[in-house]
């Protein structure tokens, strides 16, 4: 057998996936455990390699089946893998600065892997997905996590760009100020700018921004008496119909619209994607939220107005996902 790995590494979390060369995955659900990332690249490769041994077990193949292995995680990170002189964002130690962890993860498991940033394989997953390994097809995802990350794909290639921050789709501008009900509301974003669509449509934008700012207006409102839970609680209320909540999404889906239009008329995809915990809901609230992105969008031209917005498939698992397709085109090359 020839098998390909996915790893998904995380923060807090490492996840496997594997696949053969007749792309079926051979894991369905979850296989992670808790992520070793804080304490240092020695110790988190190790880490990565001991969880791969449990992984071909689950899936009840042999770790030498395994060929290549396509890797992810969060970034600044080149598009070859080489975290920025600050490291990785969630990767508070020192020696992650500069640190080249897809050669290291090559060198740890002795076989050739690729490397994506973590947005980029989930939006891979998605393209893929719905498009297979399609020449000719284009998508936009975003996945409205912690932050906002996605991916555009053209083909069956991601754009990194020339420096790996292709795709960086949470710092893209929009015009926040034609969302309406958001008057004086001012959206800063933790990278420094305004505006930006992480800053209205991510949980940091929930708790930073967003919520703040309806609930000064309710005081009466229930989570203004649920202190730091507040922000974790808005998408479970939302989804049972409490009102205040739901205009708190009602705004995220609007910038998410607006960003979409930009999208549309920038690349004239034939999908765009919506994934990230912020839908993890559902039927209904999914529905309701991506008929509020299409509210959220200027008018369209006849032609683009039947794109159509789709719901990330396989949640948690798109990332891994993702990161073993990348790897997979490289083994059949």
């Amino acid at each position: 057998m020839r098998i390909i790995a996915g790893i998904d590494l995380g923060g807090t979390a490492v996840n496997y996936t594997l696949i053969d060369e007749q792309e079926k995955f051979l894991i369905e659900g979850l296989c992670e455990h808790p992520a070793r990332s804080r304490e240092g690249p020695a110790i988190c490769l190790q880490q990565i390699a001991d969880g791969l041994v449990i992984a071909a077990a689950k899936a009840g193949v042999q770790l030498s089946d395994i060929i290549s292995a396509g890797l992810d995680t969060p970034g600044p990170a080149s598009a070859t893998g080489v975290f920025s002189a600050r490291g990785s964002t969630n990767f508070v130690h020192a020696d992650w600065s500069e640190f080249d962890i897809r050669a290291g993860l090559e060198a740890k498991l002795g076989i050739p892997v690729t490397y994506l940033n973590d947005g980029n394989a989930g939006a891979l997953w998605g393209h893929f997905s719905l498009f297979g390994t399609s020449k000719t097809m284009t998508s936009v995802s975003a996945i409205i996590g912690t932050g906002l990350g996605g991916g555009v794909i053209v083909g069956d290639h991601v754009v990194t760009g020339r420096k790996g921050f292709g795709g960086e789709l949470g710092h893209v501008l929009i015009p926040y100020q034609s969302i309406e009900g958001i008057a004086g509301m001012r959206p800063e974003c933790n990278c420094g700018r305004t505006g930006d669509l992480e800053s209205l449509c991510s949980l940091t934008a929930i708790e930073k921004t967003i919520l703040p700012y309806f609930l000064a207006r309710h005081p009466e409102h229930q989570l203004n008496q649920a202190g730091e839970k507040a922000a974790k609680l808005v998408r479970g209320l939302a989804e049972r119909g409490d009102s205040l909540c739901r205009e708190v999404f009602r705004v995220q889906a609007h910038a998410l619209g607006l960003f979409f239009d930009e999208m549309v008329n920038t690349f004239d995809p034939d999908a765009l994607i919506v994934g990230g915990g912020a839908i993890e809901t559902g039927a209904e609230f999914q529905a309701w939220f991506i008929e509020q992105i299409r509210a959220g969008m200027p008018a369209q031209r006849v032609e683009q107005a039947d794109i159509p917005i789709r719901i990330m498939p396989n949640g948690d698992t798109a990332g891994s996902r993702g990161a073993a397709i990348e790897a997979l085109k490289l083994a059949r090359r």
